[in-house]
């Protein structure tokens, strides 16, 4: 495993609710640098936040996302080329836009979709404008050109390249008018990864993004709320199920193992619903068991 740097990308442009922005410093203050050996490359600062709907995209701060976007593409790409493997702390999931530019700057590259919300929704579909709930539609070519064909270069990912993992909303977001996932991206549902086991399920999406001719390396996206609502309380949008602590760790123990993973990002963890610091200790201590096995 290479050394590590830390990131943060505090925002919350794509999510209506604040708190999230406040991720990077609830899980350093547990102790997730120290733990994890990693330095602390690059902090972005807190972009402006504008309620207002754009007419143009349906987007909550459409231009803020291509903005910060750029900044994020350039701090994740200083840590690659640095042999190094990034820990980006957000932040709503939008960071994934500028993550995945940095990623296609240097090629072609895969992700692994750790989610309990497929956030494929399109602009059309979601009436509050969030686009934490559109961003893997965004980094696929789906949306307005503003934030899918950043620096022309979209998409930013080739659906071939994606794993969704672990997402349960499959119901609810039909039923809000969103389109179902592409069929061109490899889909493994909740009940899908139940089936076969955590550590199974994880060994058939690496041996996907691993596949030859595929790309050349991918990212692990995780968002918090992937996880049993039981035990991580601390994100805006529940719903019923999801991993246990043990699941996620064999997961993401697994996925850093390969030769091919590239960078992790965690969002959605909102430390303003988790006043007495018990669940960002819960979070850091499963980060740690996957991350330093």
């Amino acid at each position: 495993m290479p050394a590590r740097a830390i990131v943060e990308a505090p925002s919350h442009l794509g999510l209506r609710a604040a708190g999230v922005e406040a991720l990077p410093e609830a899980l350093l203050g547990a102790g997730l640098a120290e733990r994890l050996g990693a330095r602390r490359a690059t902090r972005l600062a807190i972009p402006a936040f504008d309620p207002t709907i754009d007419a143009a995209t349906g987007l909550l701060n459409p231009h803020g996302l291509r903005d910060h976007a750029s900044r994020l593409a350039d701090a994740v790409g200083a840590v690659l080329d640095e042999g190094t493997f990034p820990v980006v702390l957000g932040g709503d999931c939008t960071i994934l836009l500028g993550i995945t530019l940095a990623l296609r700057r240097l090629g072609r590259y895969g992700l692994l979709f750790l989610d309990g919300h497929a956030d494929f929704y399109q602009p059309e579909a979601e009436p509050t404008g969030e686009a934490a709930s559109m961003e893997l539609a965004l980094v696929t070519g789906r949306g307005p050109d503003l934030v899918t064909d950043l620096e022309g270069r979209g998409p930013l990912l080739r659906d071939e390249d994606v794993v969704v993992f672990g997402f349960r909303d499959a119901d609810h977001a039909a039923a809000e008018g969103s389109r179902p996932l592409a069929p061109t991206i490899h889909a493994m549902d909740l009940p899908s990864v139940r089936d076969r086991g955590a550590g199974q399920a994880a060994r058939d999406a690496l041996a996907h993004l691993e596949r030859a001719g595929g790309p050349t390396g991918f990212w692990i996206h995780l968002d918090v709320d992937v996880l049993d609502a039981a035990i991580m309380p601390a994100v805006d949008y529940h719903l019923p199920d999801g991993l246990t602590w043990e699941e996620l760790t064999v997961v993401l123990r697994t996925a850093v193992a390969s030769e091919q993973a590239t960078g992790l990002d965690i969002t959605i963890f909102n430390p303003t619903l988790d006043p007495d610091g018990r669940v960002a200790r819960s979070l850091v201590d499963a980060l740690v068991a996957a991350l330093t096995a």
